[in-house]
């Protein structure tokens, strides 16, 4: 294990001890380097000894530098290395449901501690080496988000088509001991491991209480691309309400017990099953929001205090927005009440049916541009076309069908604005009308003819 350096920065404590691109750090303070958490672990310290190698020849040197003072280092990834990938086959991958032909970085699964501790990601803990659990404990890294599902060893090997899933089981207890706080994560299937299977991997979840600090349930995303792969059968309204009854009853014992909720289901659910989803006070502070829970009331509320703030000018304007057909019915309750409050702002919302993907998808974020055509094409009522942030790719403008917002737009004969994902964002997004050049070279021109005279 080593870290290859492919860059130094100038004036660096590396430039002064003679490190150069090239050079592999072999250990620190008698510490192994795999990737970037060892070597910002371990090369804090003030004084240290670093083993290196350059030109095939092994040496150690002294480093001495400020406490914490970086030193230098740079590598061909923030990680060090390359992402560690899944050796799971689990039965409701999403993964392994998308069509081909799409950009292969979808196709790839990551089961990274790194990424669980950095970004939230889930793991499902099948891949960790013995160092590696034990530098998580060591290095205190924490929280954690773990992708648990059941914890029937039996079941779990069964789902995850993987003999390591029941072992790997240990290591949540071996993590609480540690003081590692845990995000659990619940992807429910259908006659699988909801029901009893729910209550057993809840009460043994919940017996690690404080360092499982909250349990999400999801139900599995079931696309119409499962050839091959075990038959799942999406939850209904009926099935839904029984899984949520059970998750309820947990959140209210837990509620009663411990003050918060610590088991919350996905917004799915209650949208399913066709009951309200609940007060913000359910959520706590959101811990599970990146899994689509509360993401719903979160909206709702921020968008609502949003709109109560006074405003100046409002300007007329006119915009069709697209989103999935999960979230249609909250988008149109928004758009109302802010069309009641300020009349000359009308908005069209347009449920996306997710035909690219199929089963039973409809969340905003697998919108393609691909359905948004076909469904909206010569159907827009106004020139401008509101796309929630959450459907294109980070920072490269793109839906999950490669094509890109200008695309889009062309095809549509419209401008495209994206719209924030959060409410209160996408509500000042809609109150703000975005002018052409021309309108407001127009208006300008209007306003200064008006002008007293004598000023």
């Amino acid at each position: 294990m080593a870290l290859r350096v492919v860059s130094v920065d100038p004036g660096s404590p590396a430039e002064r001890l003679g490190i150069l691109p090239g050079c592999t750090l072999l250990s620190a303070d008698g510490h192994q380097m795999a990737d970037m958490l060892d070597y910002q672990y371990y090369t804090v310290a003030a004084r240290f000894p670093l083993a290196i190698c350059r030109d095939g020849r092994q040496r150690t040197i002294q480093v001495e530098k400020g406490e914490y003072e970086p030193l230098g280092c740079n590598f061909k990834t923030y990680l060090g290395d390359e992402k560690h990938s899944c050796d799971n086959h689990c039965m409701f991958c999403f993964i392994d449901q998308l069509p081909r032909g799409l950009r292969k970085s979808l196709y790839f699964k990551d089961d990274d501690e790194r990424l669980s501790f950095l970004f939230g990601n889930y793991i499902t803990m099948t891949n960790l080496s013995e160092r590696e659990v034990e530098r998580i404990i060591q290095m205190h890294i924490s929280p954690i988000f773990i992708s648990v599902h059941t914890t029937n060893p039996a079941l779990r090997v069964r789902m995850m088509a993987n003999k390591k899933a029941a072992d790997t089981l240990a290591y949540l207890d071996r993590f609480a001991k540690g003081g590692i706080e845990m995000n659990c994560q619940l992807v429910l299937c259908r006659g699988v491991n909801d029901g009893d299977e729910l209550r057993r991997t809840l009460d043994d979840l919940l017996a690690l209480r404080p360092q499982v600090g909250s349990i999400a349930a999801v139900p599995a995303g079931v696309t119409s691309h499962r050839k091959g792969l075990y038959h799942l059968e999406p939850y209904d309204a009926a099935s839904a309400a029984e899984t949520l009854d059970i998750l309820e009853e947990y959140s209210n014992k837990c509620r009663a017990e411990y003050g918060r909720s610590i088991v919350y289901p996905s917004d799915e659910w209650y949208l399913t099953a066709g009951r309200p989803l609940p007060q913000a006070e359910f959520y706590d502070d959101y811990a599970q929001l990146e899994d689509g829970v509360g993401m719903w009331r979160q909206y709702h509320d921020t968008f609502l205090e949003e709109l109560a703030e006074p405003r100046g000018l409002v300007l007329p304007r006119s915009i069709d927005i697209v989103t999935g057909t999960l979230a249609a019915p909250l988008i149109g309750q928004m758009a109302d009440t802010l069309h009641r409050q300020y009349p000359q702002v009308d908005i069209t919302v347009h449920p996306i049916q997710n035909h690219f993907f199929g089963g039973n998808v409809s969340v905003a974020g697998l919108v393609t541009a691909t359905d948004i055509i076909r469904q909206c094409k010569g159907r827009l009522h106004s020139r401008t076309l509101g796309v929630p942030e959450v459907m294109l790719r980070d920072g490269e403008g793109a839906f999950l069908d490669d094509i890109t917002t200008g695309q889009l737009g062309k095809e549509l004969g419209c401008r495209v604005q994206v719209l924030p994902t959060d409410g209160a964002g996408c509500c000042r997004a809609l109150l703000t009308a975005q002018a052409p050049a021309k309108r407001l070279a127009g208006l300008a021109a209007r306003l200064r003819k008006r002008k007293p005279k004598g000023e």
